[in-house]
């Protein structure tokens, strides 16, 4: 999660610059701190690169099982799960999608890929596994592809003040006034007011980001 820690010092000297794309006035929000939207996300390219190859990767999905790279097996797994979710209650959505990707391997970057911070899409997630913001993209895409609309969900970057690290979750406004969390820590979707020891940086999603304070 090294970029969380860039991108932290990158966006508030750059909000600056981007504060005419706030949207609306600061509310408190997230964890108790008030938020700020802004339009532009070119403070956050390994969330827009994500975007791009989750685009192109969804046109290649007949790759040989037998690659290490994302193939028709693991479109068909996918596929599979997300079609065997699909009529249930969205609140039952949430839970499968969430106990689904918790359920895979939780690996670190320096291992997987050799850098200090990659975000994968879900085709390399399902792939190689990944660390919590590839949890959280993953269930972000899944969500998507239910019908889920881009505007209820982010993906937020907190600071763990119990394990003093640096750590990305899901949230999702599944109601109206209310927001839940999918989090690769907790095998339960969770009211985001039951947990007191994430103080948010800040939340990105394919429509702009958030900026906490």
């Amino acid at each position: 999660m090294s970029e969380m820690r860039i991108l932290r010092g990158t966006i508030f000297g750059a909000v600056a610059i981007f504060a005419v794309a706030a949207a609306t006035p600061a509310r408190a929000e997230m964890f108790g701190k008030a938020e700020t939207p802004y339009t532009d996300l070119r403070p956050f390219p390994k969330w827009t690169g994500v975007l791009e190859r989750y685009f192109a990767e969804l046109g290649a999905t007949n790759g040989n099982c037998a690659t290490k790279e994302f193939n028709r097996c693991h479109y068909k797994t996918w596929k599979t799960f997300t079609e065997s979710v699909r009529a249930l209650p969205r609140e039952r959505q949430l839970d499968a999608v969430n106990t689904f990707f918790n359920n895979h391997r939780y690996i670190v970057d320096p291992i997987n890929w050799g850098v200090a911070d990659y975000w994968e899409t879900p085709g390399q997630f399902f792939a190689r596994n990944g660390d919590c913001e590839d949890y959280a993209i993953a269930k972000y895409m899944t969500l998507r592809d239910l019908g889920w609309e881009v505007g209820k969900m982010r993906v937020v970057v907190v600071q763990d003040m119990n394990l003093n690290l640096v750590h990305a979750i899901l949230a999702v406004d599944n109601a109206p006034g209310k927001r839940v969390i999918l989090d690769n820590q907790l095998a339960v979707v969770i009211d985001p007011a039951r947990i007191k020891h994430y103080r948010p940086i800040y939340a990105v999603n394919e429509d702009g980001w958030w900026r906490f304070h």
